[in-house]
């Protein structure tokens, strides 16, 4: 065998496009992350930058989500050099583009200061990261330079709709809140459906999430106070008891074009964290840790009461860990009918 891999001398045409990436997860959610190989990227701004990227290299998205380099549930991170930050980061989908990514933002924490792609001193090392939806503060803890655990101070999270009710074909009238933790969610309670939130259940979670999803956005206006691009609903999350009787509880994400968040969804904790607020049901300083259908967990805690445009909203932070699981070499053959990938849902 190793004869044969001696053998191996294969470089790839030069016109081929060539991208380089480190994949990671943060509780099951995989993360893409381009370290190398793209066109450059035009824009000041996180969202200028997102903008040119949809406009211009969107193959680029969906050759490395999409199938048959990613799949239906692959999500992906672009970091750059900010001008007021220690790096602006936007967020790849099989749908498109998110405002907010909590497990990214865990993931990338770690992913930087490990490999030293940003340098800071000290156990508690913090990072200034601009995304989409606004500028996020994360602060990693340290241990024989590696990153043990990562927290991040989320923007302005706040209760959007409450205590709404709509009618979705095929399941009948469904009872919803609306909230966002730096993308709006529509949370609605499985036992009311008599949904389970584990594994076995995944495609029913995933038909019955992208059905409100789209109900919801059928029959209400969903308006940012200061950004049109932030203007949509992105998911819809099911919440329940908890497996494990030490967790507050369990949810899961249904999110873009039905994928299913493996984690506990970081902006979708945030969001929760001002809905419990907002009910009285989570008090400031107070912790609660959150199962994903995959049985790991993200803590949320509310830090702050503010305000956001006409909203009264609360500065969440969550807390989670990550772990690299490769490097990876895409090639593009010009030739390749497949070069933009394909999706199957």
């Amino acid at each position: 065998m190793q004869t044969l891999l001696n053998n191996l001398h294969w470089e790839a045409p030069a016109q081929w496009l060539k991208i380089e990436t480190i994949d990671m997860h943060t509780g099951g959610e995989p993360l893409r992350v381009f370290i190398a190989g793209l066109p450059a990227i035009k824009g000041e701004t996180v969202l200028e930058k997102r903008r040119y990227f949809k406009e211009h290299l969107d193959f680029i998205r969906t050759g490395t989500m999409w199938e048959p380099r990613g799949h239906a549930d692959m999500y992906g991170a672009v970091i750059s050099t900010s001008t007021d930050a220690d790096m602006d980061v936007f967020f790849l989908h099989n749908e498109g583009y998110s405002t907010m990514c909590g497990h990214a933002i865990l993931a990338l924490t770690k992913l930087v200061l490990e490999t030293g792609m940003i340098k800071k001193e000290g156990p508690y090392p913090e990072l200034t990261i601009n995304v989409p939806a606004g500028k996020i503060y994360a602060r990693a803890t340290m241990e024989n330079g590696l990153v043990s655990s990562v927290s991040f101070r989320n923007v302005p999270s706040f209760l959007y709709l409450s205590d709404q009710e709509v009618m979705v074909p095929g399941i009948g009238n469904v009872k919803f809140d609306v909230a966002y933790g730096g993308a709006f969610y529509a949370f609605v309670n499985a036992e009311d459906l008599q949904l389970e939130l584990t594994a076995p259940h995944y495609n029913q979670l995933i038909d019955y999430g992208r059905r409100i999803k789209n109900a919801v956005m059928d029959n209400f206006s969903i308006r940012h106070p200061f950004e049109e691009d932030l203007s949509f609903l992105y998911g819809t999350i099911f919440t329940g008891a908890a497996l494990e009787k030490e967790h507050h509880s369990r949810n899961v994400c249904i999110f873009a074009e039905g994928e299913v968040d493996r984690s506990a969804t970081g902006s979708g904790v945030s969001a929760r964290a001002a809905l419990h607020h907002a009910k009285g049901e989570l008090k400031i300083n107070e912790t609660i840790v959150i199962e994903s259908i995959t049985g790991s967990t993200m803590g949320v805690t509310v830090r702050e009461l503010t305000t956001f445009g006409d909203h009264n909203a609360v500065i969440p932070e969550v807390s989670g860990t990550a772990f690299i699981t490769g490097r990876h070499t895409f090639y593009f053959d010009p030739e390749d009918p497949f070069k933009k990938g394909f999706i199957f849902r």
